[in-house]
């Protein structure tokens, strides 16, 4: 490593370890309703399964925000649309803290899915352009781990603060947290660098990202992103979203069904982790190609091992991480598709498009749970969007040969 390499690698740490807060603020966010269901349930008297609106009313948000809102980072700059959305983040989870009614949780959660759509691209397309030359994919890996990381700590802050001050105290913690950190945001966090370099620039942009996006040559790219994106969301949240209620049904406790979910969250950060290593080493596609084949091998054992906390525990790890790991790594490799002006608008479009991932997996695991599927059914109707991730996974080189040839050499970021 050269001493202008490593001074490099320092002035960019505090710029990416914000970056990684902000991920860890978001994943709080995004796990902090759901943790707080049974208490309103019982506070509120309503049933829970009328908090599902309120529950995907912060994904329908993140896909509007990053359609509506993130594409601003490529035309404002990222620095301002990150600071404006931290702030909305931590006025809206306060907000929550305020909800009533089944509405107001809908309408608060919709507008913390807002804040989050519109930052979550942004601080991606931020870290692609900070990361060091030649460790860009391993660097957006390790930062998107922030968001494992932070719906990890609201599960084990959850039962404390809630005693102490009610389930009102786990949003209003959340809240303040963020405020804190966008001071912090507003005092350190640079500008992306690529804005920086064409802000001077009196260049005319003839067509606008979206259509750039959309036409050839990078039509290809835009589709294998959105599309590899949104079946990873439904795999992840089919599995995810169902497992504390199918593991009863195959003999395990309440709460040792749940200790498998927090499982699940682990496995992805170690599996992501090791992922990121093979990633800026040219093993991109073999390393992910590897990880759902594992997960399908995995979801198929499940219908045939019979169910044991060691050995479920390990299959749970293996299939719920690795497609959580895999939803990291996407973005990670797919971010390097794209030339640095278009990234932001990228990412809004694949995060958008996965939000019907996102939402048609509960409803999918819904579907199966209500027509009597059995534990082992239910894991196996995971196995053929799971062989479709392999499919896309396959045809990221030709994506890769196509940013080489569009990004004009030496951008910021180019390489993933």
């Amino acid at each position: 490593m050269t001493s202008a390499t490593s001074s490099a690698e320092r002035r960019t740490f505090m710029p990416l370890l914000l970056c990684a807060l902000i991920m860890f603020i978001d994943g709080y966010d995004l796990y902090a309703l759901p943790l707080v269901v049974p208490y309103l349930s019982a506070e509120l008297g309503v049933p829970p399964q009328q908090f599902g609106v309120a529950l995907s009313a912060v994904l329908l948000g993140l896909g509007l925000g990053a359609v509506l809102i993130a594409p601003m980072g490529d035309r404002i700059g990222r620095r301002p649309v990150i600071l404006t959305a931290t702030a909305m983040m931590g006025l809206t989870c306060l907000g929550t803290a305020t909800g009533s009614t089944v509405t107001e949780f809908t309408l608060w959660r919709l507008a913390t899915g807002l804040s989050l759509g519109a930052c979550l691209p942004n601080v991606t397309a931020l870290v692609a352009e900070l990361a060091p030359q030649g460790k860009s994919a391993r660097t957006l890996t390790v930062v998107s781990m922030g968001i494992s990381g932070g719906g990890i700590v609201a599960g084990l802050v959850a039962p404390p603060l809630i005693s102490l001050g009610g389930w009102q105290s786990l949003f209003v913690a959340g809240g303040i947290a963020t405020l804190i950190l966008l001071v912090v945001l507003a005092w350190k966090l640079p500008e992306s660098p690529t804005f920086r370099k064409s802000a001077g620039q009196a260049r005319e942009r003839k067509s606008i990202a979206f259509v750039q996006l959309l036409s050839p040559p990078l039509l290809f790219s835009t589709v294998l992103f959105a599309g590899l994106y949104a079946v990873n969301a439904l795999v992840l949240y089919y599995v995810t979203s169902w497992v504390p209620t199918i593991l009863p049904n195959a003999g395990f406790a309440m709460d040792t069904a749940s200790r498998f979910l927090s499982l699940i969250q682990l496995g992805g950060l170690l599996i992501g982790l090791g992922l990121s290593l093979l990633l800026d080493r040219g093993w991109a596609v073999p390393a992910i190609v590897g990880t759902y084949a594992s997960v399908v091998v995995a979801l198929l054992l499940l219908g045939v091992v019979a169910p044991g906390l060691w050995s479920w525990g390990f299959l749970l790890l293996v299939a719920g991480g690795g497609i959580s790991a895999a939803h990291l790594v996407i973005m990670a490799v797919a971010v390097g598709f794209f030339p640095p002006h278009l990234r932001s608008s990228a990412i809004g479009i694949a995060v958008a498009v996965a939000r019907l991932g996102a939402i048609g997996g509960p409803m999918l695991g819904g579907l199966a749970i209500g027509a009597g599927a059995s534990t082992s059914t239910f894991f196996a109707l995971a196995v053929l969007p799971a062989c479709l991730c392999i499919g896309g996974a396959l045809l990221i080189p030709r994506a890769q040969r196509t940013a080489k040839a569009v990004t004009p050499p030496g951008a910021v970021g180019a390489g993933a």
